[in-house]
């Protein structure tokens, strides 16, 4: 028998990063997934998780541990699958490593993945936006920063990780405008601003104090901003917009809705999904086709587009008096 926790620390430390090159955030998840696993098996076998053996987080665990995922911590189908792809890329690794573990690796990749329901997306109107927007208080310098962020978020369609960890030197600010992203699955893009996100970034750089932090966004103690500082900020602004705008309280704001609504505007400006992927740093079209499902313009140019189907006029034939009687006699 082989302890799960040197394999374990080596497919997290070595493999992940350095042979398959993952980002920081994926190794981050991965890690969080194994650590609810192993504290879950050590419970089941009453036992240490560093004393855990590889044969005994079988298919029959792993089974119990989805299903404790949904019905004991309240996990999605998505987290849960998310969780059990981390598995099986662990096992998928093992099976290298370790040959006596191929037919337990075999038994784990038929655990099937659970299929999830595809909800439209959220996203908000542009007056919901702009009023999130005008938000923060321009005359103070978090206000400053905030309003800067916000603009950014939304304009650049970028995820909160793209956003905390944006550089100094990802910024170009003359003679146009842009933004360097280096976003999901090591994919750069740059992105042009808009005017107006431009002077909101450029008054946040003026009264940014000088830290040693290269990330653009510093939060009050002068380090980087974090996802959890932005979502707070976030949430803030929108409460305080939905004294204006009503409906933003019947919504739930996250980061990510920021950029739902830049793919959503981008869309009905453009009205090419490719672009929106180009955009979005999709690497595939068929991850943006989910804004096609929410936008119902589409929808109205395809029904203007055809005719109204006509009925034909018909003649009222009675029924046959013997074939009545015979139906109406059925016990």
């Amino acid at each position: 028998m082989t302890k799960l926790a040197h394999h374990l620390g080596c497919f997290l430390r070595e493999h992940l990063p350095r042979e398959r090159g993952a980002s920081a955030n994926t190794c981050d998840a991965y890690a969080y997934a194994f650590q609810l696993l192993v504290c879950f098996a050590a419970k089941s076998m009453h036992t240490q998780p560093s004393l855990l053996e590889i044969d005994q987080v079988d298919a029959p665990l792993i089974l119990a541990f989805l299903e404790h995922l949904e019905s004991e911590r309240r996990c999605s189908s998505r987290t849960r699958n998310a969780r059990l792809a981390a598995i099986k890329s662990f096992f998928r690794y093992l099976e290298y490593h370790d040959v006596s573990c191929l037919d337990q690796a075999r038994r784990i990749h038929a655990i099937p993945q659970k299929r999830t329901d595809e909800a439209l997306v959220d996203y908000l109107t542009m007056p919901e936006m702009q009023s999130i927007l005008d938000a923060p208080d321009s005359t103070t310098s978090m206000g400053i920063r905030d309003r800067a962020m916000l603009h950014l978020a939304f304009a650049a369609g970028l995820r909160v990780s793209e956003l905390v960890q944006l550089r100094l030197d990802q910024l170009e600010l003359s003679p146009q405008a842009a933004v360097h992203v280096y976003g999901k699955g090591r994919r750069e893009r740059v992105l042009p601003l808009w005017k107006q996100t431009a002077t909101a970034i450029r008054a946040w750089l003026a009264v940014r104090e000088q830290a040693s932090d290269p990330e653009v966004f510093l939060n009050a103690r002068g380090g980087a901003m974090t996802r959890a500082g932005f979502e707070y900020i976030l949430d803030k602004h929108a409460k305080a917009a939905a004294v204006l705008q009503p409906t933003i309280a019947a919504k739930r704001i996250s980061p990510h809705v920021l950029r739902h609504s830049c793919a959503m505007h981008t869309l009905q400006a453009t009205h090419d999904v490719r672009r929106v992927a180009l955009w979005l740093g999709h690497a595939r079209v068929q991850s943006t086709e989910i804004y096609l499902r929410a936008d119902p313009t589409e929808k109205l140019e395809a029904l203007a587009a055809t005719g109204i189907p006509t009925l034909r006029r018909g003649r009222f034939r009675p029924p046959d008096a013997l074939i009545e009687m015979l139906r109406s006699t059925k016990h």
